[in-house]
């Protein structure tokens, strides 16, 4: 299966830092929508020890990474990248089927999913 999304070697680099610090070696990386944020929409990365029949999944820069199927058009074309600044580094999202994104980044909403938002 082709990648739904990409991850950058820096954003891969520190979520095998991230798994390598937390003893998660094993687990899939999880990139997931949720409901909420300011705009509707919020982005969810975890690490999973456990997969469905509808997951989506492929290896990207030797991680696992699954998605489920209901986030998989949402998010397809996304690119996850990983930032280091004076401020300190953080997980960058940039997803072209987001129309709409909140100031924070992290909640957004597409032409076809809205969600529900909350105040920020």
């Amino acid at each position: 299966m082709s990648e739904i999304i990409t991850l950058t070697e820096a954003a891969a680099l520190q979520i095998k830092d991230m798994m390598k610090h937390n003893g998660e070696e094993d687990a899939y990386f999880r990139f997931s929508i949720n409901g909420g944020g300011c705009s509707g929409l919020s982005y969810g990365m975890s690490l999973d020890h456990e997969k469905s029949e509808s997951d989506r999944f492929f290896v990207a820069h030797d991680i696992p990474v699954v998605i489920d199927e209901e986030s998989a058009p949402i998010v397809t074309g996304t690119v996850i990248d990983y930032k280091e600044s004076m401020m300190g580094g953080g997980f960058t999202i940039d997803n072209p089927n987001a129309l709409v994104s909140c100031g924070c980044g992290s909640s957004f909403r597409t032409a076809k999913v809205t969600g529900t938002p909350e105040k920020c």
